[in-house]
């Protein structure tokens, strides 16, 4: 249950996990080096919000909302997105690590990620059609029946997608990263 609003507020090295952040509905807040590690944030809401240089680790998400919300150099260890509100749910990374973490069965179109690291990510099942792996790490990120329609993962790499698997019609890929479409098949790709 939302108890208040907070808007257009500039949090700073605040400490949430020892502090108590109140359930509401933070609009358009700024959050800078901030501590959200282990934290329960269940039934809070962030529109239009900004996380810099904050720390998600392990973080609960279960019904939380992420409206229109970009995180910068934030760590994000481990967090399963697949629990949040999936009405409006929005976002981008850059800079980030979010290594572990979850996006399973989410509608996540036109999503960006510019030089995050996404080593075993879960995107089974997600819509990422339209989205953006811009110098991203996909080692061991799991794609199982996702939908990767006009994704752009040209600059993308270390990546293993399963195209029997995936929909993947009118993707960008490059070379030689493409070689992780063909890893199934067990063969040698010499230039």
């Amino acid at each position: 249950m939302i108890n208040s609003i907070t808007e257009d507020y500039n949090f700073q090295n605040s400490n949430f996990s020892k502090e108590k952040l109140i359930s509401a509905e933070y609009d358009s807040c700024t959050f800078e080096n901030c501590d959200f590690s282990s934290l329960d944030l269940k039934h809070k809401t962030f529109i239009d919000c900004k996380f810099n240089n904050c720390n998600f680790s392990n973080a609960i998400v279960f019904n939380t909302s992420f409206r229109d919300v970009t995180f910068y150099e934030c760590k994000i260890i481990g967090v399963d997105f697949s629990k949040c509100k999936s009405f409006l749910l929005r976002f981008s990374f850059t800079n980030c690590k979010l290594d572990y973490s979850s996006f399973y069965n989410l509608q996540l179109k036109a999503t960006k990620f510019t030089n995050c690291n996404l080593m075993e990510v879960d995107f089974t099942q997600s819509n990422m059609s339209n989205s953006t792996f811009d110098n991203c790490n996909l080692m061991n990120a799991i794609f199982e029946n996702s939908i990767l329609e006009y994704c752009d993962f040209r600059t993308a790499y270390n990546y293993r997608i399963d195209v029997d698997n995936n929909y993947i019609k009118k993707a960008f890929f490059s070379l030689p990263e493409v070689s992780g479409l063909l890893h199934k098949y067990d063969i040698t790709i010499e230039s």
